[in-house]
């Protein structure tokens, strides 16, 4: 808003010239996530009293670590207040002309409402298991499905076809990278939203655990996003990098940003011992944030690797089901997903949280590193 606000301005009046510096991308990255930061803090507090007086508090497992019995009563759906730190920044500060900016938005706040309704079932009385794991999936697709289509099966980039639907991939030139069938990019590209999405979900077991390595993948596919779109003395970033140019794909560094600061000020309030947890509203809507990043900035690839405690925590849950069934009900791990199995090993949940940390960091500097493997 304010990015065409300046430009109004100016034709109004020489006097408003001051406004210019909200055209520029780095003044307007910086103040996304600042004010995504403050509108966090200012309302946490009394958006968890809200919560708080709803009696909306997070179902633990009675199957779960005994440690996380104290955690009974703690308020959920606070990833309704990040969204809102998120989109409104967004909002605010990026080119609203710009398909991508869009794009992601819209994916990103319908797994919200996806995710809310979920975690409403899940506190009310009336559903405790909340919706049915195959309408969560059902939807999901759907989304993600009708956004595609719009935005690669049509002009809306100004990319043509074969750029559209090019497959990134590490330690290869650009000049070799596949080009795939417009279907078949269009379902490659809904699996690793959905897959993202539920891979964050899955991670969202321990205080503050999921909220970190998000934080960490939306730093890294800010700088992707600048990479792959921004000019410099009019050339292309890219051009140097030997990386696909995709002009616009920039402006997503605006909502990388509020990505970053609505997590911080959440994780202020997530971290042990959490005062809230994001809940599927949260998670749901911030994973199928980063796979939408992932796809339009063309690092499908990428995301695997600067993700890959989500990766991780996914995989453990679906070897341990093949497993249990395959071998008539062993196990491979202690209890999945893998946050759990080292709770059961006897770790401190803070200890957890940290290593996994510490290994996402890891992971994110090698997914960079790749900007030059080519």
């Amino acid at each position: 808003m304010f990015f065409h606000l300046s430009f109004w301005l100016k034709d109004q009046s020489d006097a408003f010239t001051f406004f210019n510096v909200f055209r520029y991308l780095s003044t307007r990255v910086v103040l996304s996530t600042l004010t995504a930061l403050l509108i966090s803090f200012i309302l946490s507090p009394w958006f968890i009293r809200r919560l708080q007086s709803q009696q909306l508090a997070q179902p633990i497992r009675s199957d779960g670590p005994e440690t996380h019995f104290a955690k009974q009563g703690t308020p959920t759906m606070g990833g309704t207040l990040i969204l809102f730190s998120l989109v409104l920044p967004t909002v605010l500060w990026a080119d609203l002309a710009n398909v991508y900016v869009w794009t992601v938005l819209t994916v990103t706040a319908l797994y919200g409402v996806l995710g809310f309704l979920d975690d409403y079932l899940k506190v009310s009385k009336r559903n405790s298991k909340g919706l049915a794991g195959r309408y969560k999936l059902i939807f999901q697709f759907l989304i993600a499905a009708a956004m595609l289509g719009y935005l690669y099966g049509s002009e809306a980039t100004g990319l043509p076809l074969a750029l559209r639907t090019k497959l990134a991939l590490p330690l290869m030139s650009v000049d070799s990278y596949p080009v795939l069938p417009l279907w078949m990019f269009i379902i490659f590209a809904m699996l690793v939203i959905v897959g993202a999405s539920n891979a964050v979900n899955l991670t969202d077991g321990l205080d503050g655990l999921a909220i970190g390595p998000v934080i960490l993948n939306a730093f890294v596919f800010m700088i992707l996003a600048y990479a792959h779109g921004a000019v410099i003395y009019g050339k292309p970033v890219a051009s140097y990098l030997k990386i696909m140019h995709l002009p616009g794909v920039e402006e997503l560094v605006v909502y990388c940003g509020a990505m970053i600061g609505a997590g911080i000020g959440f994780l202020w309030y997530n971290t042990y011992p959490a005062s809230v947890f994001m809940g599927d509203v949260g998670s749901l809507a911030l994973g199928g944030g980063l796979g939408t990043l992932a796809v339009l900035t063309k690092n499908e690839a990428v995301l695997v690797i600067s993700g890959g405690i989500f990766v991780m925590e996914a995989l453990s849950v679906i070897l341990q089901v093949a497993y249990f069934k395959i071998s008539g009900g062993k196990r491979i791990f202690l209890m999945a997903p893998i946050h759990h199995h080292f709770e059961k090993k006897g770790w401190a949940e803070p200890k957890v949280i940290v290593r996994f940390w510490v290994i996402s960091f890891i992971l994110a500097l090698f997914a960079l590193v790749t900007l030059k493997l080519h």
